[in-house]
C-alpha cells in the first residue's frame, strides 16, 4: 500500500478580521489523509519471455499449477487438459531455471497433481536465445519454486483436502556463514471418480466382407500419489567466486482399473460379427532424479561472468499391466480373429540417463554491447524394455514369455553444441541476435526384437533475433524470430507393436527425423497501474512435423504382428509428414477496475491449415477464452471467479472437443496473513462433463466420447513461520537441457 497525505499550509493573517476569514476557509478545505492503492501487477513482459506471479495470485492458495497455467499469456489448457505454448503443444518445462524431462513428457499428468503453492511464478520464455537448446517449439515454461528468491530463516506448511484427494508441503530454508541451504519436499494423493468413454468407428468406401463398424463403451478408474523434494545450497568462495549445487527427487506412482465391452457389425449387411468384454488394470512407477554443480566466476567489470556446469539425470519409468478378455463371440468366418485375443500381461521398463558438461562466457563492451558464447556436450542414453507374457483366454495356466512380440532397444544421443549471441541496449531500442550449432550422432540398437540396428548424423544451425523498443516508460513493441527442433524421444521412436486391443494397434516408428520450425512473432506491452496488456501476433509454419497419423489397413500389412488374420484394424504410428502452418492473436488484459478490484482475460484467436503432402488436409479457426474476476474485502476476505470456453481445435484427421468450465474462491487472512484459509468449488453445479472428438480419413470415421467429473469442492490451509533475511545464491548460467520431444499424446480412436 502507498499512503500519500495531503496538507495545507497557512500564513499569518494581517488583521484579526482577515485571520478568521482565513480559519474558516481553510476548515472547509480541510482534507483527510488521502489512501492511494496500487495493485501489484501479476505479469511483467521482458524482450524475450513473460513473468507471471503466482504467489500473488489468491486462487494459487487452492488450485494446481495447471489451472493456474489457464491464466497466462501464451498459455493455453483444453478440457482434457492438453497444454499448448505459442500455439504449438510442442514446448519444455524448466523448474528453478533446468530443465525437467519427467514434466515435459508428462505435463498435463504431472503439473496438476502439484498444488501452485509450491511455486512463486512461471516464466514463458517466447523468444529462447542461443544459449538454450535449439528444441521447443512453442518455447519454454520454467517453473520458479519458492527455493528460488525466497529470503531468509523461514518455514512454511500447506496443506489442502478436496473430494478428489489431500496434498501436503514444507520448505525452509537456514544459514550459517557463507553457507546457505533451503528444502522443500511436495506430496500429492489423488483418488480421481470413475469416468466413462466410449465411441464408433464406422468404415467408408472400399466396403468388403473383412471390413468392419465398431461400437464401444466402458469405465476407467485412477488413483495417484506424487511427491517430490529439492535441497539446494550455495557457498560464497570471496566476493567473485560461487559454488552453487542442486539435488532434486520426482517420483509417483498410480493404479488405474477399467472395463470395455466391443461389438462389431457388417456395414454391408448390419449383422453382428463379434464381441467380446474386457478387464484390465495397470500399475506405474517413476522417478526423476536431477543433480547439479554450478561454479560461477565473476569479474571486476559488472555482468561479466565465466560459468562451468555439470548435470547428471536418470528417469527410470515402470508400467506393469494386465489386459483380460471375456465373454467372446463371433460369427463363421471372424472366428479367427478372436483366436488372436490372448490375455496379457505387459512388463515395461523405460529409463533415460544424461551426463552434461557446459561452459558459457558474457561481457559487455562499450557500455551498450553484450558478447554471449558458449559449449557443451550431452551424453544420453535411452531404453526400453518391453516385456509380453500370455495366456490362453478361459485358462488357468501360467502366463508364458512371448519373445517373439517382446521388444528390448536402446537408443544413444550425443549431441555437441556452440553459440554466440550479440546484444545491444539504448535508451529505447534493445536488440538480441544469436546462432547456435549443433551436431547429433544418433545411435539406435535393437537387443531383442525386430528392427534393424542403424547410426544417424545431424547438423543444425538455428538463428534468432529480436528487437524491442520502448514506445514510452510503461509500454513496449517487440518483433522476434526463432527457429526451432524438435528430436524425437523415445516414446515417439520405439517399434514396440502394441496390440493389447486387436482392432487399434499402435507401434513407434526409429526412423523418425528432427523437425523444425519457423516462427515471426510482433507483440505489444502495456502496463499501468489500470491496465495491463499484452497483445501477440505469431506466425509459424513447419515442413516436417512429426504427427500421429491413424490409417484403416488390413492387419497383414503391419510388419511383425503376430498371427496376422487379414482384418481390417485401424494401425496409428508417427511420421514426419506434416505440412502445418498457423497464424495466432493473443491477448492478455487486466484492469484494476478499483483499488480492490481486479478483471482480466486471456483470449487466442488461431488459425491452422494441416497437411500431409497428399490425402490429408484439416484446417480452420479455433477460440479460446479465459477470464475472471477477484475482489478484496474488509478484514482480509478475498472473493474470486474464474470461467474459461473454448471451440474445438484442429488436428491432422480431427477435431476435438469444445468445453467451457467456471469455479469460485474465498479466502481469509490472519496473523498479518500468515495464516491462510482458502474455500473453492468448480463446476458445483454439474458433475459430469462430455468431450467428444472426432477422426477420420478415406476409409473411416471414428468418433469418440469421454464422460468424466468435473465436479471440485477443496480446503486448504497454509502457515508460515520465521524472518526473511538469507537466500540460496545462484549461478546466473547454467545447464538447460530442453532439446528432446517429449512423449506425445496420440489421438483417441474407438475399437
Amino acid at each position: 500500500m502507498i499512503v500519500f497525505s495531503l496538507s495545507v499550509i497557512t500564513t499569518q493573517a494581517q488583521t484579526k478580521a482577515d485571520s478568521l476569514r482565513a480559519d474558516s476557509i481553510y476548515k472547509s478545505l480541510e482534507l483527510q489523509d488521502v489512501v492511494v492503492v496500487q495493485q501489484k501487477s501479476l505479469v511483467k513482459s521482458d524482450i524475450d519471455k513473460l513473468t507471471y506471479d503466482i504467489e500473488s495470485d489468491p486462487d494459487s492458495k487452492s488450485n494446481t499449477i495447471l489451472e493456474m497455467l489457464r491464466k497466462i499469456p501464451m498459455v493455453t489448457v483444453d478440457g482434457e487438459d492438453n497444454i499448448q505454448v505459442n500455439g504449438s503443444s510442442s514446448f519444455k518445462i524448466y523448474v528453478n531455471n533446468k530443465p525437467n524431462q519427467m514434466m515435459s513428457n508428462n505435463p498435463k499428468e504431472v503439473l496438476k497433481s502439484m498444488p501452485a503453492t509450491s511455486i512463486k511464478k512461471i516464466e514463458v520464455i517466447t523468444n529462447p536465445g542461443p544459449k538454450y537448446d535449439a528444441e521447443g517449439v512453442g518455447g519454454i515454461l520454467n517453473i520458479i519454486t519458492h527455493n528460488q528468491g525466497i529470503e531468509g530463516y523461514t518455514a512454511t506448511f500447506s496443506g489442502s483436502v478436496s473430494n478428489r484427494g489431500a496434498a501436503g508441503s514444507t520448505y525452509a530454508t537456514v544459514k550459517s556463514g557463507k553457507l546457505t541451504m533451503s528444502a522443500n519436499y511436495n506430496y500429492q494423493y489423488t483418488d480421481s471418480p470413475r469416468s466413462y468413454s466410449g465411441g464408433s468407428r464406422k468404415t467408408i468406401g472400399n466396403l468388403s466382407e473383412s471390413s468392419s463398424d465398431i461400437d464401444n463403451d466402458g469405465w476407467s478408474k485412477v488413483n495417484s500419489k506424487f511427491q517430490y523434494g529439492t535441497i539446494e545450497a550455495s557457498y560464497e568462495i570471496d566476493t567473485l567466486r560461487l559454488v552453487s549445487a542442486t539435488f532434486d527427487l520426482w517420483g509417483g506412482r498410480s493404479k488405474s482399473n477399467s472395463e470395455r465391452s466391443v461389438a462389431a457389425t457388417s456395414p454391408l449387411t448390419q449383422s453382428k460379427l463379434y464381441s467380446y468384454h474386457t478387464v484390465g488394470t495397470s500399475k506405474n512407477n517413476y522417478i526423476a532424479i536431477y543433480g547439479s554443480i554450478d561454479y560461477q566466476r565473476s569479474f571486476s567489470v559488472p555482468e561479466r561472468l565465466f560459468t562451468l556446469s555439470y548435470r547428471i539425470a536418470t528417469e527410470p519409468d515402470k508400467t506393469d499391466a494386465y489386459t483380460n478378455y471375456t465373454d467372446m463371440q463371433a460369427v463363421d468366418g471372424w472366428e479367427n480373429f478372436l483366436q488372436r485375443l490372448k490375455n496379457q500381461h505387459n512388463d515395461g521398463d523405460q529409463n533415460t540417463t544424461e551426463h552434461t558438461f557446459q561452459a558459457d562466457y558474457t561481457t559487455p563492451f562499450s557500455k551498450i554491447h553484450t558478447l554471449e558464447t558458449g559449449v557443451k556436450y550431452i551424453l544420453r542414453n535411452n531404453k526400453s524394455e518391453d516385456d509380453r507374457y500370455e495366456q490362453p483366454v478361459n485358462n488357468s495356466s501360467d502366463y508364458t514369455y512371448d519373445q517373439e512380440h517382446s521388444s528390448h532397444y536402446k537408443h544413444r544421443n550425443d549431441i555437441f553444441a556452440a553459440y554466440l549471441g550479440y546484444g545491444l541496449k539504448l535508451e529505447k531500442l534493445s536488440a538480441r541476435l544469436g546462432l547456435r550449432y549443433e551436431h547429433t550422432l544418433q545411435d539406435v540398437e535393437y537387443i531383442l526384437g525386430r528392427g534393424d540396428d542403424f547410426t544417424k548424423h545431424f547438423n543444425d544451425f538455428v538463428p534468432s533475433a529480436s528487437i524491442g523498443y520502448k514506445l514510452a516508460e510503461t509500454s513496449n513493441l517487440r518483433l522476434g524470430y526463432d527457429m526451432r527442433i524438435y528430436r524425437p524421444g523415445i516414446w515417439y521412436l520405439n517399434p514396440y507393436i502394441d496390440d493389447t486391443t486387436p482392432t487399434n494397434i499402435r507401434q513407434g516408428n526409429s526412423f523418425l527425423d528432427s523437425e523444425k520450425n519457423h516462427t515471426f512473432s510482433l507483440r505489444y506491452s502495456s502496463f499501468t497501474p489500470k491496465f495491463n496488456i499484452n497483445l501477440a501476433l505469431l506466425h509459424s509454419f513447419t515442413r516436417n512435423s512429426i504427427e500421429s497419423v491413424t490409417k484403416l489397413i488390413p492387419d497383414t500389412q503391419i510388419p511383425g504382428l503376430k498371427n496376422p488374420t487379414g482384418k481390417e484394424v485401424l494401425y496409428t504410428t508417427y511420421e514426419n509428414i506434416g505440412h502445418v502452418r498457423g497464424t495466432y492473436l493473443t491477448a492478455y488484459v487486466n484492469w484494476n477496475a478499483t483499488k480492490n478490484t481486479r478483471i482480466y482475460m486471456n483470449n487466442r484467436l488461431s488459425y491452422t491449415d494441416m497437411n500431409d503432402g497428399g490425402t490429408l488436409r484439416n484446417h480452420g479457426w479455433d477460440f479460446y477464452a479465459y477470464g475472471g474476476a477477484q475482489q478484496t474485502l474488509p478484514k482480509d476476505w478475498q472473493l474470486s471467479f474464474n470461467f474459461y470456453t473454448f471451440t474445438p481445435s484442429i488436428t491432422l484427421q480431427g477435431r476435438s472437443n469444445s468445453y467451457s468450465s467456471y469455479s469460485m474462491g474465498i479466502q481469509k487472512s490472519w496473523l498479518n496473513k500468515r495464516l491462510n484459509l482458502t474455500l473453492s468449488a468448480t463446476n458445483f453445479m454439474k458433475k459430469y462433463k462430455n468431450y467428444k472428438s472426432s477422426m477420420e480419413d478415406v476409409y473411416f470415421r471414428s468418433d469418440n466420447w469421454t464422460k468424466s467429473v468435473v465436479q471440485r469442492f477443496s480446503l486448504s490451509i497454509s502457515y508460515r513461520i520465521g524472518e526473511l533475511k538469507a537466500s540460496v545464491r545462484k549461478a546466473e548460467r547454467t545447464i538447460s537441457n530442453d532439446d528432446v520431444k517429449g512423449g506425445g499424446s496420440s489421438n483417441g480412436s474407438s475399437e
